[in-house]
């Protein structure tokens, strides 16, 4: 997450900046992955649902409404996105991005540790990577195709494995964070990973082809940049609407309702904020929603489009000149560019007492953990510097070039 990365045709591009050393860097992407980040901070501090004092029922949020789900999903096409910039594209240094990931999954195991209410994505983030070593090659035609099919399909896929995975003695799936320990018992750590967890693999496999799919256009094109925009917008709408056209005149919430997890969650509430935890099992009719999290093909393709729509906007905003010369971007780019470090700066903060005393309000914590990203990001920037964690994963990277070289030299 937020390492450094330019494209090589940009050169000269209102959308990009030189980096130290040659290259070129895309700042609508670097400003993306700094919104991503703002954003799940908000879902991680502020309740994503409300209960109502007098009736006792429960209703999502604006926060649950607005972020959830879609924060997450923009940082996993992002990772699409990322593979295919930078002076050497993944495409060219496997092995470099392997230990990338790797570099990335120990930070996860590591912050698993912390005592706080967040799920971490690192470690799926990093499975991920490993996951898109065998399509890189391909041509971006293949790669739509690819993507379209897995949206389409592994939904179902991970609704037919699910039951068996949950059935087991004891139950395939964490219940927490991924941690060390869990190493030790890789059939439930990937069974998690892959189906039973947060952020399933399976299905946000999909986000990454998309991103990679993205990424093989011509992003410095303000034609690309528009066209992001008003493609990512119709598929979100048209996802959401296909989802209330099943529910409501078709009945599947009806459907949804009479199953046994109606009465132990506030299912209405959490179709729209944030499906985590709901085990969608007893009709196929959980497969035609769009709920954050949900995991289902609508909600793939609204958060898909709503990243791709996020991708192209802010990739256009850079190419606004004054815009961009006054400095007002660069706060949230600097920000995009270490989103490792100020992640795991963020969760961690969130497990230390004295770094969020009872006395301050949620909203007043957001505010300080925003402005400390922006500040943070702004003076790492502004000094041509990486974040600490983003210097070890960009070693890490550098590392496999240096093994391909010696390899190429025998």
């Amino acid at each position: 997450m937020g390492g450094r990365q330019g494209s090589p045709h940009a050169r000269g591009s209102r959308t990009t900046r030189a980096l130290p050393g040659g290259g070129a860097r895309l700042e609508g992407i670097d400003m993306a992955r700094g919104a991503a980040l703002l954003t799940m901070m908000a879902t991680h501090v502020l309740p994503a649902f409300e209960q109502d004092p007098a009736t006792t029922g429960w209703s999502a949020t604006w926060i649950g409404t607005a972020f959830s789900g879609r924060s997450a999903a923009l940082f996993a096409v992002l990772a699409g996105i990322s593979l295919t910039l930078g002076r050497i594209p993944a495409v060219r240094n496997r092995l470099g991005l392997a230990l990338r990931a790797g570099v990335i999954a120990a930070v996860g195991l590591t912050l698993g540790l912390v005592q706080v209410s967040v799920a971490v994505i690192l470690v799926q983030y990093a499975v991920l990577f490993w996951c898109a070593l065998p399509v890189l090659g391909l041509r971006r035609q293949t790669v739509g195709l690819l993507a379209a099919a897995w949206l389409l399909l592994s939904p179902v896929a991970a609704y037919l494995i699910r039951p068996s995975l949950l059935a087991a003695d004891p139950q395939l799936r964490l219940g927490h964070n991924p941690v060390w320990t869990d190493v030790a018992a890789p059939d439930r750590l990937l069974a998690d990973l892959a189906v039973t967890g947060y952020y399933p693999v399976l299905q946000w496999f999909g986000y990454l082809l998309v991103g990679l799919w993205i990424g093989r256009a011509d992003l410095t094109h303000a034609v690309t940049q528009a066209g992001l925009v008003a493609g990512g917008l119709a598929a979100a709408i048209v996802a959401k609407a296909t989802a209330w056209a099943f529910l409501v005149p078709l009945g599947g919430i009806n459907a949804i309702l009479a199953t046994e997890q109606a009465r132990v969650w506030p299912l209405r509430a959490m179709l729209e904020a944030n499906l985590t935890g709901v085990e969608q099992t007893g009709t196929w009719w959980w497969l035609t929603t769009a709920a954050p999290h949900a995991g289902t093909t609508l909600d793939l393709v609204h958060t898909s489009g709503t990243s791709a729509a996020a991708v192209g906007g802010f990739l256009l905003l850079a190419r606004i000149g004054p815009l961009s010369r006054s400095g007002l971007l660069a706060p949230l780019a600097g920000a995009g560019a270490m989103t490792l470090t100020l992640y795991t700066v963020h969760v961690w903060a969130l497990s230390e007492p004295a770094l969020t005393p009872v006395s301050l309000t949620r909203e007043a914590l957001l505010a300080m953990h925003v402005a400390a990203a922006l500040a943070i990001g702004l003076f790492i920037r502004s000094n041509g510097r990486r974040g600490p964690l983003e210097a070890a994963g960009h070693a890490a990277y550098r590392l496999g070039l240096a093994g391909r070289r010696t390899t190429a030299r025998r």
